[in-house]
């Protein structure tokens, strides 16, 4: 087993280098970067300095910027080298620890990054207790009680769950609770006078504000652990062990707990390492809904604003987490089922 998991960390190089170098060549294929942001903004300023020019004044102003001014842009941002150069380049510096600096707000990447991560980390830990601490025993009361009324009417509301996407469910949650009732506030994670409150209403307003946006992460991953929880007992119950079991006169609880249970828990158990990189880089969608600053909105807003070494500094951070991920999911595995052996 120690061999195997060395191969699997060992992987981790080759597989990071493919997702990274992928991306790293569409970020300069894809129209809109850095420079062409700069050339709309010479001609919108060129546009409020003249507009009442026109003619050959106007023809000037399709392209504000000389060559020699755009070949300095692509300098400055390493536009000028090959591909696969600028490439080596950045590997570097990401070997090193230096993410680059945000072409949007000449920020360093890694800063930008670490202000957002306790944000994420909240609402990913909270979301992840949440979903475990209740799908578990969820899904193990309705195998158990299958076909009964609560098994039923748990059902069709965990399918409704299913069926909505969380920002959807987070953009009616906003409209009911917020903008018809107000109940809870709109959006972000506390209020403008937070840093003038007690220590308890500063609790009190934290946990005010995480309802909605919580309540739109779970709602997804509920009705799928829930599920997963129940069928895969349901089928361990019905096995031929567990049948032969509760026949030698073992208590159906014991039979349950003891001996199903354990084994009904190596599907969770494969999730668990894959729910990492969503436990620290949260939802885009979800947070541009709340306006919660945290890795979410912050690479959504990258994504559109083209910000490309942001983007690529949260895919190195995302991308190493759900690689460890997978292999915390097979070490899961193996401390649930001792029977496993990784070859």
């Amino acid at each position: 087993m120690t061999a195997y998991f060395i191969r699997r960390l060992l992987l981790i190089i080759p597989t990071f280098l493919g997702i990274t170098i992928m991306v790293f060549a569409i970020t300069r294929l894809v129209p809109g970067g850095p420079i062409e942001r700069i050339i709309v903004q010479a001609q919108q300023m060129r546009s409020m300095e003249g507009g009442h020019r026109t003619g050959s004044a106007m023809a000037e102003q399709t392209q504000p910027l000389s060559e020699e001014q755009i070949a300095e842009l692509k300098k400055y941002y390493g536009f000028d080298k090959p591909v696969l150069v600028s490439y080596g380049l950045w590997l570097g510096k990401v070997l090193t620890g230096d993410l680059g600096t945000s072409t949007r707000y000449y920020d360093p990447v890694w800063e930008m990054i670490k202000t957002r991560i306790p944000i994420s980390l909240y609402f990913g830990i909270l979301s992840m207790i949440l979903v475990y601490g209740v799908c578990i025993p969820l899904g193990v009361f309705k195998a158990v009680r299958h076909k009964s009324l609560f098994d039923n009417l748990s059902s069709v509301v965990v399918f409704i769950g299913y069926a909505i996407p969380g920002w959807v469910a987070g953009v009616l949650l906003l409209i009911l609770f917020s903008s018809h009732w107000d109940f809870f506030p709109l959006g972000g994670l506390v209020s403008d006078e937070f840093e003038d409150f007690t220590l308890v209403h500063k609790i009190a307003d934290l946990a005010w504000h995480t309802v909605l946006p919580l309540s739109a992460y779970v709602i997804g991953s509920f009705s799928i652990m829930t599920f997963l929880m129940k069928n895969t007992l349901m089928d361990n119950l019905a096995s031929d062990y567990v049948r032969t079991a509760i026949a030698k006169g073992l208590p159906f609880r014991k039979a349950v707990f003891r001996h199903a249970f354990r084994n009904s828990l190596i599907p969770i158990a494969t999730h668990f390492g894959n729910n990492i990189s969503v436990l620290l880089m949260g939802s885009f969608l979800i947070e541009t809904v709340f306006n919660i600053d945290g890795m979410g909105l912050l690479g959504y807003e990258s994504i559109v604003q083209r910000d490309y070494p942001v983007v690529l500094g949260i895919l190195v951070i995302s991308s190493l987490l759900l690689m460890i991920g997978n292999i915390l999911s097979d070490i899961c595995v193996a401390l649930v089922d001792p029977r496993v052996q990784f070859k």
